[in-house]
């Protein structure tokens, strides 16, 4: 078996209760959500366990409460083996790549935390000068979903794109108000299984956020990273990021361009990999992998206590 590809999930996985069943076993997972309390002044731990549900949504809240519970998973998991889990690489989806460049030992947790909150800030601040949303399109292939885009943009003088490709029949659209309802309306009636707009009052990953690039490539641009010690593939590109000048660029140039998710895991499968662990909640980021490729099963998806324990008794049969 190969060395594992370890995932993270991005904003929208966000649930409340997450992280507090690990915590309540973990020292280690503890450790990290005390530290992200005492790093932004606030009990973000508490909103991750309790909520409520409309601020842990929030942009500004779920992108660091994200972080920290994925990486406390991870944490739990290395602390029940004893060492650092050894890895290929990762992948995380949109704001889950920083969680993957802190597993890569790119940024370390705190500055990403630090990170992040300024991300997710600004993203909040670009809705309100550029206000927008996102859908799901759901079993439409991308390029018919890529025309309809072009026509609602033209239709209405607004800019609508596809912002994620999650997986064969699953893309994410991104954009303004009148472009975006032009365009759901236009798959539903080219006939997409559904369309469902998302509980994300942002055009995350479109020109729309745009307003805010030069402050937030400021941020990353102050933000220590190092080289990572496995490769970390790039939403934009699908493509290892190996240096420090990758990773910046990739960073500064994500808030705007598309998740190219499918081709991401088809790079990862491509190279022979075909062990996945995700880390933190949802397991949505297994779902799509089995539909990039039906023959994978069982992929790990570490949420909870019993999800920590199951791995590093896999990872124990493993080592003998």
């Amino acid at each position: 078996m190969s060395l594992p590809v370890l995932l993270f999930p991005g904003q929208g996985a966000q649930q409340v209760g997450m992280g507090a069943d690990i915590v309540a076993h973990s020292p280690a997972a503890a450790a990290v959500f005390a530290q992200a309390d005492a790093i932004l002044g606030v009990p973000l731990s508490r909103l991750c366990f309790e909520g409520p549900e409309d601020e842990l949504t929030d942009t500004y809240n779920a992108q660091p409460a994200l972080l920290t519970a994925s990486i406390a998973a991870l944490r739990a998991v290395e602390e029940q083996i004893g060492r650092p889990l050894p890895a290929a690489a990762a992948a995380g989806h949109s704001m889950g790549e920083y969680s993957a460049l802190v597993a890569a030992g790119a940024l370390d947790f705190a500055d990403a935390l630090r990170l992040v909150r300024e991300r997710g800030r600004l993203m909040k601040a670009a809705d309100q000068k550029a206000p927008g949303g996102m859908a799901a399109i759901i079993a439409l292939d991308t390029p018919v979903v890529e025309v309809i885009c072009r026509q609602a943009g033209e239709a209405t003088g607004g800019f609508v794109h596809i912002a994620n490709d999650n997986c064969p029949g699953q893309v994410v659209i991104s954009g303004d108000e009148a472009a975006l309802t032009a365009a759901m309306a236009a798959a539903e009636a080219a006939g997409a299984r559904k369309v469902v707009r998302l509980a994300i009052s942002i055009a995350a990953h479109s020109p729309l956020m745009g307003v805010v690039q030069d402050e937030f490539a400021a941020a990353v641009l102050a933000t220590p990273i190092q080289t990572p010690r496995f490769p970390v593939i790039a939403n934009i590109t699908a493509q290892p990021l190996t240096t420090v000048e990758a990773i910046r660029q990739e960073l500064i140039g994500q808030l705007q361009s598309r998740v190219q998710w499918t081709a991401s895991m088809q790079y990862l499968l491509d190279q022979g990999y075909d062990t996945f662990y995700e880390f933190g909640p949802g397991g949505v980021l297994a779902g799509l992998l089995k539909r990039i490729d039906r023959r994978l099963r069982g992929i790990p998806s570490v949420a909870t206590w019993e999800d920590v324990q199951a791995l590093a008794a896999r990872l124990a049969g493993e080592a003998v």
